[in-house]
């Protein structure tokens, strides 16, 4: 089965700066890394993404915020949003690219003939995307947004998303957490930013499973506390639809984080999530690039996790 790797030219518009840890050598780095792997760099899909229409990111986010965005960076071009958060004159076409991206892979996923699995090498991440407002070098809440799609567009029932950045997805959780019908799971390293992310927040339909996790714990441990969570957020609950936030800041090393993945736990992960796919929905799964500030680490675990969506 054909895995599709998505991306698009325009994700490289957003310019942050060479000094902002969200810069555009990440997205330079993954493909330079899958060239390095021939037979799998000939094996996948290559899929230059669409851009997704204002209608469909209104299915996450307040119009209203929608416009202040898109015409703030029409008209200022460079601005700061926050403390963490900037935007150039590239970033709406970006946004909107990696929000674009996410939807073909849902199109994909569901199309009779199409590749079941999908990897999307986007910037900027959306996990951290609030309905109106950015935050934590998030526009817009990608993996949201495309949840919300499959069940308005290809009427997926149920849909699970699995957040395995070191941060919490406190934007994928709100823009999610009123639909009964999606389930969030999310690992992330406890205290840490953005501060959301208790255990004992379940939403307010008990679809939330957040997994506070301290620093420097041994990786395995990581790995099953996922993976038990994914287990117990399906119980009673046959996803019509997995996506994924794959940040690769729980990798060993990475600046912002304290978690000690490797890139063999990088596949584990993925393998597992796949293996429990095939069994729910035919093995539909999105997976969509959040964080992850190593550009090299970046680049080889994304080619690990493809590899393992194969």
């Amino acid at each position: 089965m054909s895995v599709a790797y998505i991306s698009h030219a325009d994700c490289g518009r957003h310019d942050t700066g060479w000094g902002h840890p969200e810069h555009v050598g990440r997205l330079r780095a993954i493909p330079r890394a899958l060239r390095d792997e021939a037979e799998l760099f000939h094996r996948v899909s290559h899929v230059e993404a669409r851009h997704a229409g204002e209608d469909e990111i209104a299915l996450a986010h307040d119009r209203r915020y929608i416009a202040h965005l898109r015409d703030l960076i029409t008209t200022a071009g460079s601005a700061r949003l926050d403390s963490d958060t900037v935007v150039s004159s590239g970033s709406w076409d970006a946004a909107t690219a990696a929000a674009g991206a996410v939807l073909d892979g849902v199109d994909f996923a569901f199309a009779p003939a199409g590749p079941r699995r999908s990897f999307c090498a986007v910037r900027p991440p959306g996990h951290h995307a609030l309905r109106d407002a950015a935050m934590g070098f998030c526009l817009l809440g990608n993996v949201a947004i495309g949840a919300h799609y499959a069940r308005s567009k290809h009427g997926a029932l149920r849909v699970l998303i699995v957040d395995w950045d070191v941060h919490h997805g406190n934007g994928t959780q709100a823009l999610v957490e009123h639909e009964r019908d999606i389930r969030f799971v999310s690992m992330h390293q406890w205290p840490w930013y953005p501060g959301t992310g208790a255990a004992s927040d379940r939403g307010p339909h008990d679809n939330v499973w957040n997994v506070p996790m301290p620093a420097n714990l041994p990786p395995e441990q990581y790995v099953d506390a996922l993976l038990r969570a994914v287990d117990l957020a399906a119980t009673g609950f046959t996803p019509d639809l997995v996506m994924i936030s794959a940040g690769f800041d729980s990798l060993a090393g990475d600046p912002l984080g304290g978690f000690t993945l490797e890139y063999e736990h990088v596949e584990q992960l993925t393998r597992a999530v796949v293996e429990r796919a095939e069994s729910w929905c035919g093995g539909r799964v999105v997976s969509s690039l959040e964080g992850g500030y190593v550009p090299e680490r970046l680049g080889v675990a994304c080619v690990r996790h493809l590899r393992a969506l194969e």
